[in-house]
């Protein structure tokens, strides 16, 4: 019996001992997250940058100005083109069937009018004789006005229809290169569907877009600087030459348009550019560091920031002492204590500690 109370007794400490470690909770390390900023020099926020797509001044689509099924379609990917070369051409087959029923309208109504004009003149001279009557006269003299104008309306049809047998080809409204092709032979397409478009310009121009904050720093003749991921190292020169007064609804942007100054060939209609504006005088602005006020903090000893170091995966605060030049519109000017590319911290600055371990944001 005493042996079976010992074993109960033990048992009954042990599941004790682990109910009591199942209920220990883990203490977590909190790290604190902090507002950063990289330190800058004065005007640097006044040079922005802005994606768009390179193209030629001139993009023109092709299309045909009637419907049909395509039979001839001599248009290929980077083809060059000459002004007035027959790219495409439709069947036809209903335009050509309403031009040759108009000819027969004309030739009937040519035919009435030479009769109503026979009628006339043999009235005329009956009238003269005195062997018809002035109101005989004047019948045939109607008729044969009427006869006319019928012939006139009918040559005009006949020129309507030549018109929509033309629609069913399309020629080379430039010189140019094709840069895409959005049909072939044998496609059923409508008035005005674009089949292929014509890069017939001879200047390269990047198209943008400018948010509502900016905008107003743009100007037509600006001058700005255009480089290309696919070209690296190169940069090239270009000017404003269009700046829309409203807002695009797609993009919440203004469009504005850019010609390159001193194009090159390596430059490819749908190319991504970067385009670099300058917003403000430069003039001796790069040598000047600043920092926001919101991130100076200051104690017995002066004027400090945190500066924020990396330690592998963990960043820390260290308490650094600086010393301010004059107060701008961007924040403090430094005369000593900090460089450009550090990072500091622009919030919370009572409640850091030095060395304390935070959490970048």
């Amino acid at each position: 019996m005493k042996q079976g109370l010992k074993i109960f007794s033990l048992v009954l400490t042990t599941l004790l001992l682990i109910a009591c470690k199942e209920e220990e909770k883990v203490i977590e390390k909190l790290i604190r997250p902090v507002k950063f900023q990289e330190i800058g020099y004065l005007g640097g926020e006044k040079i922005r940058s802005f994606s768009g797509t390179a193209q030629t001044d001139k993009i023109i689509n092709l299309s045909f100005r009637n419907t049909g099924i395509i039979t001839q379609f001599d248009i290929k990917l980077g083809q060059l083109v000459k002004k007035g070369q027959l790219l495409a051409r439709l069947d036809n087959v209903q335009s050509r069937l309403s031009y040759e029923q108009a000819v027969t309208q004309l030739n009937s109504a040519e035919s009435q009018m030479n009769t109503a004009k026979l009628s006339l003149n043999r009235t005329r001279s009956l009238f003269e004789k005195g062997s018809a009557s002035l109101s005989d006269f004047e019948s045939a003299k109607n008729a044969y006005k009427t006869a006319q104008e019928s012939f006139q309306s009918a040559k005009r049809g006949v020129g309507i229809q030549q018109d929509q047998i033309n629609y069913g080809y399309i020629y080379a409204p430039e010189d140019g290169v094709i840069a895409s092709v959005t049909a072939e032979i044998d496609e059923t397409v409508s008035p005005g569907q674009s089949v292929a478009t014509l890069n017939a310009g001879t200047d390269m121009e990047i198209t943008l877009g400018i948010p509502e904050s900016v905008i107003n720093g743009v100007k037509q003749n600006m001058n700005v600087d255009v480089d290309f991921a696919s070209l690296p190292g190169k940069q090239f020169k270009a000017k404003v030459t269009e700046v829309a007064p409203a807002v695009d609804a797609n993009s919440a942007t203004y469009p504005v348009r850019v010609k390159v100054t001193n194009p090159s060939e390596e430059i490819k209609s749908g190319m991504a550019a970067n385009v670099t504006f300058d917003f403000g005088d430069r003039k001796n602005s790069n040598t000047i560091l600043v920092i926001p006020a919101n991130a100076v903090g200051e104690d017995s000893n002066g004027r400090f920031v945190f500066l924020i170091e990396n330690e592998g995966n963990k960043s820390r605060v260290k308490k650094h002492k600086i010393t301010l030049g004059n107060l701008t519109a961007e924040g403090f000017e430094i005369k000593s204590g900090l460089s450009a590319g550090q990072k500091i911290a622009t919030a919370g600055l009572q409640t850091l500690l030095d060395g304390q371990e935070v959490k970048l944001q």
